[in-house]
């Protein structure tokens, strides 16, 4: 049978509680993950309430409203900005006659569409089981709560507890397979701090360019692509600086605000890099509005905290500066002075890269004699 390639159609929903949420920006940023997963944005909207409906997320009016809305666009799918329970999915997946999924899930989703290596694909599905467990759970709390008797009786809750436990059975052996594949990098690194080599490693907002200015600096041929998490597998490469001194960069996946805390955890290997890197060269996109471009700096930040990174040593780069707009660009250069402003498409400024990062390693002790000394024979470790 042929396969259609017919886009699932979604309709997006973003609930604000906050007074200082950014609402447009929010929505953006949903149908920017929706288009990257696949889906065609029919209908968004925005709902402000005081607080969250514990039912329904959006209440029973909104809910009726949305049902409405899907009917005529004919949607598929409904995603939510928000974290949903199973109790909510599960009602509203009902008054909406769609599916019903949330951010988390969608971004998982894109994690799972994008991973490329073999580990990569291990820490997604890590992620995802993580993600399903309790909802797993959830179903199982949701029948236990019936009571027993008439229509609960049967293999159904029998059923959930196998499940449950195949899914911790199936964790416990993915994250046996990820220690495995750490333990190997974990010697790498150890080679590399032996011979006196320092590390940098570029972090940054999901889509801001890190892939690009690494094939830039390197001369390498990482996929670029102007989609968000296109780069979820952490990449090393080696460049020389002027000082003749080698030094190992190396790509990480994107950050983003709210970043599923499942995905933190499975990824904690591949984010490792950034806890042990000498310096760290934080990508900052340069295009959007100036309000959003410090959400996102300081999202990262967030992220760096909490992976025990927030006190090593930093470049600031703002990159896309020749699709950014100028008065953007003179508010930055007041606001981070220590910026460095360059295009990674286009090479302006790309010498100022280097000659930063050049200087910023000169500043530490650990560039001993034996890293100026390291021979060029050295490719990749």
């Amino acid at each position: 049978m042929k396969m259609s390639n017919e886009k699932e159609t979604a309709v997006l929903v973003s609930v604000l509680t906050g007074k200082d949420e950014n609402a447009s920006e929010a929505l953006n940023e949903l149908e920017a993950l929706a288009k990257t997963a696949g889906a065609e944005v029919v209908y968004s909207t925005i709902q402000r309430r005081e607080r969250i409906d514990p039912a329904t997320l959006i209440g029973s009016g909104k809910a009726m409203e949305l049902s409405k809305i899907v009917r005529e666009t004919m949607a598929k799918t409904v995603i939510f900005n928000n974290d949903i329970s199973i109790g909510q999915q599960v009602r509203l997946s009902s008054i909406l006659d769609a599916k019903v999924i949330d951010r988390t899930a969608l971004i998982l989703d894109i994690f799972a569409q994008h991973a490329q290596t073999k580990e990569g694909k291990i820490q997604v599905e890590l992620a995802q089981l993580s993600y399903l467990l309790p909802r797993v759970r959830g179903r199982g709390i949701e029948l236990s709560r019936l009571g027993g008797g008439i229509g609960t009786r049967g293999p159904g809750e029998t059923k959930l507890e196998e499940d449950r436990r195949r899914i911790r059975v199936r964790m416990k052996k993915l994250q046996r397979d990820l220690n495995k594949m750490e333990s190997v990098r974990s010697t790498q690194r150890k080679k590399r701090q032996k011979a006196g080599i320092p590390s940098a490693c570029l972090a940054g907002y999901t889509n801001s360019g890190k892939s690009t200015l690494l094939n830039k600096l390197t001369g390498s041929n990482v996929l670029v692509e102007n989609k968000l998490f296109s780069t979820l597998d952490s990449k090393t490469r080696h460049i020389f600086l002027p000082s003749g001194k080698t030094i190992v960069v190396s790509d990480t996946v994107g950050f983003i605000t709210k970043l599923p805390p499942q995905l933190v955890t499975a990824f904690h290997s591949t984010l490792e890099v950034i806890r042990e890197a000498d310096i760290l060269l934080h990508v900052v996109d340069a295009s959007p509005k100036y309000e959003i471009i410090e959400e996102r700096i300081d999202s990262v930040k967030d992220v760096l905290q909490s992976l025990g990174a927030g006190e090593i040593s930093s470049l600031l780069f703002f990159n896309k500066i020749d699709i950014s707009e100028q008065q953007t660009i003179e508010y930055l250069k007041r606001k981070y002075p220590e910026g460095i402003f360059i295009s990674a498409i286009t090479g302006e400024n790309f010498g100022k890269v280097v000659q930063s990062i050049n200087d910023k390693l000169g500043e530490h002790a650990f560039l001993s004699s034996t890293a100026s000394n390291v021979s060029k024979s050295v490719t990749r470790f």
